[in-house]
């Protein structure tokens, strides 16, 4: 919720509350920064009344367009969409030159190609590493920085760049921060050396820039 702003979850309580004739609060299994865009994301919300039938119906009646309910379903009373996930998977979407179509939905490098190979390299380096406070914004209430990185990988289809990145948290900023630092060892102003001691530092601002939102994409959650 947003004192200023609409948001994805002022929207779904405002609209199951409509269908259910009391308030609702959803939780859900995370939060994103303004403009990144989610290809799966869970909420769960606690009701006293039975389940009606066709809710995802009903709900995408009542949602905005760019928001869509596939399933709605039960679930054990202690089931948290946030506290019981185990991993979560994210895509970052680079488009090498310019594509009009793609302006919302990627970012667009038009002048220098990044050496995948060696940002490759310096992303296994990731998986050596728990404690990622250097890619985290400074100003942030956590208890700790450490986090599990299982996978950390580019892949290049023609013009499309894309990281790929699963653990089972994420700091704010991380990703963003993740990627801007990586396109920096792409582009040979960091070697991989640096990227590890930039890991090591646990310093924020040893790290590359924050990459656009537009370019990021919650793809995968797992419980």
């Amino acid at each position: 919720m947003q004192p200023e702003a609409i948001s994805i979850q002022e929207k779904l309580n405002n609209a199951l509350s409509t269908i259910f004739s009391q308030k609702i609060e959803v939780v859900g299994a995370g939060r994103t920064d303004t403009g990144v865009h989610a290809l799966q994301m869970f909420a769960h919300f606690d009701i006293e009344s039975d389940m009606k039938d066709d809710i995802a119906f009903k709900l995408n009646s009542i949602l905005p367009d760019d928001i869509v309910i596939y399933e709605v379903f039960l679930v054990d009373n202690s089931t948290h969409a946030r506290f019981d996930a185990v991993s979560r998977t994210y895509q970052y979407k680079i488009w090498l030159g310019r594509n009009p179509f793609l302006l919302d939905f990627s970012w667009q490098i038009h002048t220098l190609k990044p050496d995948v190979l060696k940002m490759n390299e310096a992303a296994k380096l990731l998986l050596e590493y728990e404690d990622f406070q250097c890619f985290s914004k400074v100003k942030t209430n956590v208890y700790t920085f450490n986090c599990t990185i299982f996978q950390a990988f580019w892949e290049q289809n023609g013009n499309e760049l894309v990281f790929t990145i699963s653990a089972n948290r994420f700091l704010r900023n991380m990703v963003r921060a993740i990627v801007g630092t990586l396109i920096a060892v792409g582009f040979g102003k960091i070697s991989t050396e640096d990227f590890r001691k930039i890991i090591e530092s646990k310093n924020r601002s040893n790290a590359g820039l924050s990459v656009p939102a537009k370019g990021l994409y919650l793809i995968n959650i797992k419980y």
